[in-house]
């Protein structure tokens, strides 16, 4: 079903409970199709940890590099 933003505006309860059941509700204005209504789906927690040990940092990965510091900053007096 596609309908004008105006009508959606008015009609709005009657469109979520649409989309709840399953229906395909589209929004328009000036009859351009703008977005679909879709029921919300929440997503899964986040598992941390998902790579422990799968990932070797090195020691001096936060240690700055001098050369690199110039190609940035440029050389300092």
């Amino acid at each position: 079903m596609i309908i004008n933003i105006s009508k959606a505006k008015a009609n709005l309860s009657k469109l979520v409970d649409m989309a709840y059941h399953g229906k395909e509700v589209i929004i328009a204005k000036n009859n351009l199709p703008l977005v679909k209504m879709v029921i919300h789906k929440p997503q899964k927690k986040r598992k941390l940890g998902l790579l422990a040990g799968q990932i070797d940092i090195p020691d001096d990965f936060m240690d700055e590099n001098e050369e690199i510091n110039a190609m940035f900053y440029g050389d300092k007096p």
